[in-house]
């Protein structure tokens, strides 16, 4: 059954790559598809020219054309990449990268991912550098500003002091540069509490988000 799941993975993206069967010849006919068994955890699949690849205990991917040529999913060195940073090299590692986009054109998202948007939106309002007194509820954002982590996370390349990724760093990077612009004061308050201009955001985000409901 596993062996079954590879080879109809291997053929979905054999079908994705569209310029694996054909070279040259637009009319030819559609070549058969041979399967090979696995070897060390690796299970091969081709056309009798260009061959595909996948290992099933890393999911990395290789096509190899009849004329020497390859390409991967991921390089077997990320951290030698001379082109990727930050935290662009951490998506070397991944063989998959998707985005969700919603029926409003907005990608699915995630709390913390909004409230950063929602500082990102309002410090780029602002077209001068100014002394900005920024509140929100989100320990985040705060504490991530606040007390330096995000600069951490990013001098480390994206990588926490724990060694794991650092959620967001495309956000991060946004409003890192944001907020060099300003003098920024820091304010946590307590979300759905006493602070009359904080629960009034929220009555606006709940009003607005109930047009895409």
């Amino acid at each position: 059954m596993k062996r079954l799941k590879y080879l109809l993975l291997l053929l979905i993206v054999l079908v994705a790559c569209g310029s694996l069967p054909v070279y040259g010849e637009t009319d030819a006919p559609a070549p058969s598809l041979e399967a090979g068994q696995p070897v060390g955890g690796v299970v091969e699949i081709t056309d009798g020219g260009a061959t595909l690849r996948a290992d099933a205990s890393s999911g990395k991917i290789w096509v190899t054309d009849p004329f020497g040529g390859e390409w991967a999913s991921n390089p077997d060195d990320p951290e030698a990449d001379p082109v990727a940073s930050g935290f662009l090299k951490m998506n070397l590692y991944a063989q998959l990268i998707v985005s969700y986009i919603g029926d409003n054109g907005a990608a699915d998202t995630t709390n913390n991912r909004m409230e950063l948007t929602a500082v990102i939106e309002a410090l780029d309002i602002l077209k001068e550098p100014c002394v900005v007194e920024l509140y929100s509820d989100s320990k985040y954002v705060i504490d991530g500003l606040s007390k330096g982590w995000a600069k951490g996370w990013q001098k480390r390349g994206w990588i926490k002091s724990d060694k794991k990724p650092a959620l967001n760093p495309d956000l991060w990077e946004r409003l890192l540069a944001l907020t060099d612009r300003h003098e920024m004061r820091y304010h946590w308050v307590k979300g759905h509490a006493e602070n009359e201009k904080n629960n009034r955001c929220d009555q606006m985000a709940v009003a607005e988000s109930k047009k895409f409901a």
